[in-house]
């Protein structure tokens, strides 16, 4: 094994400016996070106006106020910045799996496939996105445990996801708006639980990236 460690060694992916990519992403994801939270807080404030929620019934939407058309934008932003999180930290995530499995010499539990598929299909995402983390960890840093960063990144997510964050991801801007004016304390808690799990996320990157710098440097 020691004969062949030089080789296996050159052979891994460089993995630091991809780890640096999907650390920023997230924080930009936190933070636009953050700013559509606020101005939720704002829509509830105002309160609804007099002439209803943007969507009426039936079809029917009446024009936006400034306050809503804003809120918009904002939400707009904030998908652009997600998307950009969202391909940084799977390339990060394909980077490392890659080299996970020529240090450890054995193949992922999960095909490539399921790097992707994992995160969409229903049931599956609530527990398959972790794992994979989690056996990406295993394959570099054998008989360590896991990173403490992992569960609450992923619990973190689960939050966000069951307190509105999920819920956001069905359903239309106007709607999240109506549920601002109504209820805004949900998607105010799936808001912190979603920012909080990007600063988690940022941990998990920098631990898995270090732990794997530190098999090859050794």
């Amino acid at each position: 094994m020691n004969a062949h460690t030089p080789t296996t060694t050159s052979s891994l992916r460089p993995v630091r400016t991809a780890a640096r990519c999907a650390t920023v992403t997230l924080a930009l994801a936190g933070i636009a996070w953050g700013v559509r939270a606020i101005w939720e807080v704002r829509l509830a404030l105002a309160g609804v106006p007099a002439s209803g929620p943007p969507d009426q019934g039936n079809g029917q939407h009446r024009p936006l106020t400034a306050l809503e058309d804003s809120y918009h934008l904002v939400g707009s932003l904030g998908d652009v910045a997600v998307v950009l999180c969202a391909i940084a930290f799977l390339m990060w995530l394909f980077r490392v799996r890659d080299n996970a499995q020529i240090r450890s010499g054995r193949p992922p539990q999960l095909a490539w496939p399921w790097v992707y598929l994992g995160w969409i299909i229903p049931i599956v995402n609530l527990w398959m996105p972790r794992g994979i983390v989690a056996d990406v960890h295993r394959a570099i840093a054998p008989g360590e445990r896991l990173p403490r960063a992992v569960n609450w990144w992923w619990g973190l997510w689960l939050v966000a996801f069951w307190c509105g964050a999920g819920l956001a991801v069905s359903e239309s801007r106007d709607d999240t708006i109506n549920r601002a004016y109504t209820g805004v304390k949900w998607l105010l808690a799936g808001d912190a639980a979603t920012v909080a799990a990007a600063v988690a996320g940022i941990f998990v990157v920098r631990a898995i990236t270090d732990a794997q710098q530190r098999r090859v440097n050794g």
